[in-house]
């Protein structure tokens, strides 16, 4: 003998997002959010396993490493670029991180927007002042390098 059953109303969709988790965003900021994640990962893998590869393995590894090293290297717009990237990415996935992270677990609305913030603010602050370094870079003006 069979029997029907009545379909199971859904849980509410804060219910389910606590208990599972965040899922993947639907559109909007968030979805945004979530695919510069994914990219910028990838990216910051290439960017750092070639950097690791070119700046640490070759002969003389770390020893090799100082102002003079640096400022060569710098004087190809290739390298600058390289890094100034590297270090772009790494801020701003790092700060759509910590975003993430806060939204995920501090509850009052004005400290999620306080905390939030101040990443925002930090991360623009180191963004500026690498952007700056890495393009007012000069070697001369700090003497011999050798």
């Amino acid at each position: 003998m069979a029997t029907t059953t009545s379909p199971r109303p859904a849980a509410p969709p804060d219910a389910r997002e606590a208990a599972l988790g965040r899922g993947r965003p639907i559109g909007g900021f968030e979805l945004w959010t979530w695919v510069f994640m994914r990219i910028s990962g990838l990216l910051l893998l290439v960017l750092a396993v070639g950097h690791t590869l070119i700046m640490h393995l070759p002969a003389g590894g770390v020893d090799r490493i100082n102002f003079g090293f640096v400022a060569v290297r710098w004087q190809s717009p290739f390298w600058r670029t390289w890094d100034w990237m590297l270090l772009m990415l790494a801020l701003l996935h790092g700060i759509n991180g910590l975003r993430t992270i806060t939204l995920d677990y501090v509850r009052p609305p004005g400290w999620r927007f306080a905390i939030t913030m101040a990443f925002y603010v930090i991360g623009f602050t180191l963004m500026v002042l690498g952007t700056v370094i890495v393009v007012t870079f000069d070697p001369t003006r700090w003497g011999p390098v050798g």
